[in-house]
């Protein structure tokens, strides 16, 4: 049997409070395209949640091909990822960037939040 990534509920941001702890402790990385923040949780596996707004995304068809995206990112890194919430917020330029585009950034964002995680567990 192949071991596959997934994105099962206990890897989600589920409720108002979770989403709330991580935007008042973010460590934070952003591009052009998409803001991420991270806080540390002790669930020993990382958790994401999505906020992609209607006024960077005025189409449902544009919203849901970026959080598809996103959540595929996710799960093929979150075994890599520190044990941290994660909430990506998209922005005005994210809705005409290609899949490719997208999947870069959030490699890139992946990595520095990488970095930055250890930088912060370390001190």
């Amino acid at each position: 049997m192949v071991n596959r990534a997934c994105f099962k509920p206990h890897v989600r941001l589920l409720k108002p409070a979770e989403f709330s702890r991580v935007f008042k402790q973010a460590i934070r990385s952003s591009d052009r395209m998409l803001t991420i923040l991270a806080a540390p949780n002790d669930l020993g596996h990382p958790r994401l949640g999505l906020a992609i707004s209607k006024k960077n995304a005025r189409r449902a068809v544009d919203r849901n091909r970026i959080k598809r995206i996103i959540r595929e990112s996710f799960r093929q890194n979150q075994n890599i990822l520190p044990d941290t919430d994660l909430v990506v917020m998209a922005k005005p330029q994210t809705k005409s960037a290609t899949n490719s585009e997208l999947f870069a950034s959030l490699e890139h964002h992946w990595n520095r939040l990488i970095k930055q995680c250890a930088k912060c567990s370390s001190q």
